[in-house]
């Protein structure tokens, strides 16, 4: 059921982060979060070019080859140029930690469920749909 609370995109949705110093040359570019959300009333008309705001909600999958600090790194920065959320999935950890700005970061783990209310309001998602299926 579409809702129409805004848009989802993926990795290939790139952000214009304008407000870095501009004396910070590595962080001044654009920034793609694995997975982003923007509220509806927050998306201008559409343009075939990246977008120069801050998504609301930036996920971030960490892959083998990853090191979790600087993942938390980036989130930390998105927060900071103002989304609201920020979560990191750990595969191999099977956690899901969610960074708000000024709170300490909440993990979940297989058996709780991840709700949003004040982004996606009546939208949630248990922990342990996220895992790929073992097989025996």
């Amino acid at each position: 059921m579409s809702r129409k609370l805004g848009r989802v995109t993926g990795s290939s949705a790139g952000f214009i982060l304008s407000r870095i110093e501009e004396d910070d040359l590595e962080k001044r570019n654009l920034r793609a979060p694995d997975v982003s959300f923007v509220k509806a009333e927050r998306l201008k008309k559409t343009k075939r070019d990246f977008v120069e705001l801050v998504p609301d909600l930036m996920v971030e999958i960490k892959s083998k080859s990853d090191r979790i600090k600087p993942l938390e790194e980036k989130i930390q920065l998105f927060l900071q140029l103002g989304s609201v959320v920020g979560i990191l999935i750990d595969p191999d950890k099977l956690t899901v930690t969610i960074y708000r700005i000024n709170q300490a970061p909440v993990e979940l783990h297989n058996g709780d469920t991840l709700i949003l209310p004040d982004l996606l309001p009546g939208w949630e998602l248990a922990i342990s749909e996220l895992w790929p299926p073992e097989f025996e």
